[in-house]
């Protein structure tokens, strides 16, 4: 081959490429050269950009209403901040995934991904919308400043101007209406006065989270748990574990040393939390489906309650 045939092919695999890609940007709205993940693993959630529209500032309303249509079984979303709590009932969530919002001038985002049963919040100024992209089966928001696409689970900026960048997750409880409320007399809630005409009573996934289908390919699968256990999980000093929740609520309390910290994983009043045994502080953690945990952090450690 002669330089000229070799520089014909590479201004052709030049070309080829840059077509794909805008290709792609034309299909989804996003570019993704250079990325921190693989490509080939952003697969299309289905709805297109914003297809799942985000909630921003949306209306809330004192507690006491709340409880003239959420059922005590109904999962929640819940945050204080400043002193002032707020309930995100994932009746809601299931439908925006995103909720830009602030209290008392704090701004911040709450995130939901209905495939992973993840609820996170970040301490952010920015606002965030649903992308209609997945990795591992989790959501990836975007910015709507840069676009930047942005990795729930691993709180990562992965493809866009800002890639690299972190965020920075806030407390978050993942509970019943019933314990969050009791523990909570004087929260607000989120409205279903969202602006958008959704069914807030029917679930648009079903059964999905008994079943043990996965609707997305994830890179790591762990058989100690149905792939649907509910989990709560913490990352310390680099390392990642995660504990069942059945077996917590089984036994109440947990204590146990774990990196050097000693830790007190407990069930209150059908909370449950992570707590440093040594401060009493709370630490921050995120209950998912164990398929979730795991096919983000492959080599955790897991408490099932039962022997090693």
């Amino acid at each position: 081959m002669n330089i000229v045939d070799s520089s014909r092919e590479i201004h052709m695999f030049l070309h080829r490429t840059t077509a794909l890609l805008l290709l792609f940007l034309l299909l989804t709205g996003f570019m993704l050269k250079p990325s921190l993940i693989p490509e080939s693993d952003i697969l299309s959630g289905g709805p297109p950009k914003d297809g799942i529209p985000a909630l921003t500032f949306p209306k809330v309303e004192p507690g006491i209403l709340g409880n003239t249509w959420l059922n005590d079984d109904d999962f929640i979303l819940g945050i204080v901040v400043n002193g002032y709590a707020r309930a995100y009932p994932v009746r809601i969530l299931n439908w925006h995934e995103i909720v830009n919002d602030r209290i008392q001038k704090k701004t911040f985002v709450i995130t939901y991904c209905p495939l992973c049963g993840s609820g996170m919040a970040f301490d952010t100024r920015d606002q965030f919308g649903v992308s209609g992209l997945l990795y591992q089966s989790d959501v990836l928001l975007y910015d709507k400043k840069t676009e930047t696409l942005w990795s729930q689970l691993m709180m990562q900026a992965v493809a866009g101007p800002r890639m690299g960048e972190t965020l920075k997750l806030m407390p978050l409880t993942h509970t019943t209406w019933k314990a969050w409320h009791k523990r909570h007399p004087d929260t607000t809630v989120l409205s279903r006065h969202t602006g958008y005409y959704r069914d807030y009573n029917r679930d648009p996934y079903g059964d999905y989270g008994k079943s043990r289908g996965i609707y997305f390919p994830v890179r790591n699968k762990d058989d100690r748990l149905h792939p649907k256990a509910w989990v709560i999980g913490l990352e310390l000093d680099g390392d990642f574990r995660a504990w069942d929740i059945s077996a917590i609520k089984q036994t109440g309390e947990v204590r146990e040393t774990w990196n050097h910290h000693q830790l007190i994983v407990r069930n209150r009043k059908g909370i449950v939390e992570i707590v440093d045994a040594s401060t009493g502080k709370r630490l921050n953690n995120v209950v998912l489906y164990w398929f979730a945990w795991v096919a983000f952090h492959p080599d955790t450690s897991l408490y099932t309650g039962k022997p090693s």
